[in-house]
């Protein structure tokens, strides 16, 4: 089981609260975001500026069994193809039975979005949020060590 967190968009509290479950549970943690970030990482890929190229490179890294950090609905869905979990940074555990319906919202907004509309973007980061994804974070990192 490795910690792999899409760095490009992760806060940097979300990545203290990952290097301190890493070190607890003795786990890898990588980072990877592209050259335009600065990420302080033992374990970092760099990867180029091209779209989707940070998601490429964690599915090429993503195994059965690791945690995924992202907030990217469509890199979540691939990653629970591949049977990894996939965790938001705002603490929200994507799961097979609710990413389609996330997958079709997102869908329905950039239709929106395209036809001149607007959306809401995110609300801004609160240290709820934080407590939300370290609560989160030790339920996935339990149940899959007892796996």
């Amino acid at each position: 089981m490795r910690i792999i967190i899409d760095a490009d968009a992760a806060p940097r509290k979300v990545l203290g609260i990952c290097r301190q479950a890493a070190a607890q549970f003795s786990l890898p943690m990588i980072t990877v975001a592209n050259f335009n970030h600065r990420i302080d990482s033992q374990n970092h890929i760099v990867v180029g500026n091209a779209p989707q190229e940070v998601d490429m490179q964690i599915m090429k890294l993503a195994l059965k069994g690791d945690i995924v950090v992202t907030q990217d609905w469509g890199l979540a869905a691939m990653v629970l193809g591949k049977g990894a979990a996939a965790l938001s940074p705002s603490g929200r555990i994507f799961d097979s039975t609710t990413i389609d319906f996330l997958l079709e919202e997102r869908e329905l907004k950039a239709k929106h979005r395209r036809s001149g509309g607007r959306t809401k973007g995110p609300a801004k980061r609160t240290s709820d949020d934080d407590k939300n994804f370290k609560k989160s974070l030790y339920i996935l990192l339990k149940d899959r060590s007892l796996n």
